[in-house]
Order: structure tokens, then C-alpha cells, then sequence
């Protein structure tokens, strides 16, 4: 019997209400139901994240080591396997995908190292340039037909934007978030066609496993594709580990051969899209978002 881990249960619960129950609900039997069809026995305690369980596997027929994962298929979620094989084919430093299952979104990836995360790599600077590299890899590939747009999203937080300001407590605040939606309205007509990630952040980014083919490699892993500018990409990479004083330079590094105004306005889009996610009374930017708007737009 597979047992859901608590904090899973509870994000699930917060996050998603009834629905998010009811998938629980389900994970012990959908989890016993792969382990079967696909060979694996279970090799090592459950994974999780706020929407995923994630367990550790080791596949009979020839002892290959991987991680059967089940999450729930929604708008973020289901262009992920497409996106894995597609940036995999170009040997762009994606986790492997092993198995699909499309109607369950059951997924058995290639086991990497979780206990060598790239947020573990302690300077700074050098975190920053893989997650460039990989990327600059990533953001290479075009987009295949299907995956989400960020012209729709765009679209979306444009006209959401100004009942969310008014939401907001803070005037200041208020201001910040209308300049990042003036800042969208002027590349949205370009949205842009590479296949991006959109949560690339040093925790998405795990070594390679010791005794496996990708030792001594740095892996990109639980994509939330879409298609779009790559400026879109940059903004985890900057709230991730955060600190004020890194802001430019970071994006500066992350940058590279972009163009630096396009990718400045699609990182303030970011901060309107997070904005626009806030719930409840007495509402405020979270600090490091306002500061990294600020930042982008001088006035750090």
C-alpha cells in the first residue's frame, strides 16, 4: 500500500480544495496500478512537491533505476512529456522520460540525484551560469504544435491587470504592477516561439546520478511548458535564492546573446503574472518581487 506523504496531502487540500482531495484519493491506487504495468519495484522513501508524489523505482527487467511520477494533468502539466521527448531528441540537458501514460499523465523519468541539487552548489555566480547554459539549451529548441502560448497568457494578464492592482494595498505597489503591465503591452505583440520552462530554478536542476550515464552532469527536470519569448524564462532564476544586490547581474549572466529590453519587459510580465495570483485581504506584492521590478526598472 502506497501511503501519500502528509505534506503533500495538506498542499493538495489548500491548493486545490475538494479536487485536490480527490486526487490524493486516488494516488495509492494509480501508484500500485504503474508499478505493475510497467515492471517496478519500489526503491526508496516517496518524493513530493506541492503537486506531485514522486517515487523512487527500480524497473525488473534490467535494473535500471528510475522515478515513477504522478501528478495531476491540467494546463501547466500536460504539455510536460511532449516537451521532455522533444528537448530530449535535441540533447538539451533534460531528465529522460522513460514511460507516458496520457490519460492518468503518469510519467517514469530517469532517476537523478535529489540529494544534489544545484541550489546546494554554495557560490552563487557559478549557480547562476549553468542555469544560463542550460537555458540557453533549452530556449534553443522550438516549440512544438500544441503547447500552451505565452501570446494567450499575455492576453490573459493584460486584462486582468488593472482590476488587480486596485486589489492591492499598497499604492506604491499598485503603480509597480501597472508599469509591468505597460511593460508587457509592448512586446506581447511579438510573444515569441521557443519552448520554455517557465519554473527554471536551482531546485528544478539535479546532478545526474553517480552510476548512471549523466554522472557528473547537471539535469533540468519538472518543466511547466509553453511557448514563448525566452525572457519569459528568466524571472525564478533571479527570486530563487534571493538577494537584492544579485538582481543585474544575474541578469546580466542570464541574459547572454538576448535582447536585454525584450527580456526585461517579459521578466516584469513575470511579476504581473505572480501578482495577479494573490488572494485575500490587506494584499502586497511579496517583497522580492516588488524589489526585483523596482530593480528592472531602476529604481533599486
Amino acid at each position: 500500500m502506497i501511503e501519500v506523504p502528509e505534506g503533500l496531502a495538506a498542499a493538495q487540500s489548500e491548493l486545490r480544495g475538494a479536487a485536490g482531495r480527490a486526487f490524493v484519493a486516488v494516488l495509492p491506487g494509480m501508484a500500485g496500478r504503474f508499478l505493475e504495468e510497467w515492471g517496478l519495484r519500489r526503491d526508496g522513501p516517496a518524493l513530493h512537491g506541492m503537486c506531485a508524489l514522486v517515487l523512487p523505482v527500480v524497473r525488473v527487467a534490467d535494473g535500471r533505476r528510475a522515478v515513477l511520477k504522478l501528478q495531476e494533468v491540467d494546463e501547466e502539466t500536460v504539455g510536460e512529456p511532449v516537451a521532455l521527448r522533444v528537448w530530449g531528441e535535441a540533447g538539451a540537458g533534460v531528465v529522460g522520460l522513460l514511460e507516458y501514460d496520457g490519460a492518468t499523465g503518469a510519467m517514469l523519468l530517469e532517476r537523478l540525484d535529489e540529494r544534489r541539487p544545484l541550489t546546494g552548489v554554495a557560490d552563487v555566480r557559478e549557480a547562476v551560469r549553468v542555469l544560463a547554459e542550460l537555458s540557453a539549451r533549452l530556449v534553443a529548441v522550438p516549440a512544438p504544435e500544441g503547447m500552451r502560448r505565452l501570446g494567450d497568457v499575455a492576453a490573459r494578464m493584460l486584462e486582468a491587470a488593472p482590476e488587480a492592482s486596485r486589489a492591492l494595498a499598497d499604492e506604491g505597489e499598485r503603480l509597480l504592477l501597472l508599469d509591468c503591465a505597460a511593460a508587457v503591452r509592448e512586446v506581447a505583440g511579438e510573444p515569441g516561439d521557443r519552448l520554455l520552462h517557465w519554473d527554471l530554478h536551482y531546485d528544478n536542476v539535479l546532478a545526474g546520478w553517480a552510476r548512471g550515464d549523466r554522472a557528473g552532469e547537471w539535469v533540468v527536470l519538472d518543466p511547466k511548458p509553453l511557448a514563448g519569448d525566452p525572457g519569459f524564462e528568466l524571472f525564478p532564476a533571479l527570486d530563487n535564492r534571493f538577494d537584492a544586490s544579485d538582481v543585474l547581474w544575474r541578469f546580466d549572466v542570464l541574459t547572454g546573446a538576448l535582447d536585454r529590453e525584450r527580456a526585461r519587459a517579459w521578466t516584469l510580465g513575470r511579476v504581473l503574472q505572480n501578482g495577479l495570483w494573490i488572494r485575500g485581504g490587506g494584499r502586497r506584492l511579496p517583497p522580492d518581487h516588488a524589489e526585483i521590478a523596482r530593480r528592472l526598472l531602476g529604481r533599486g
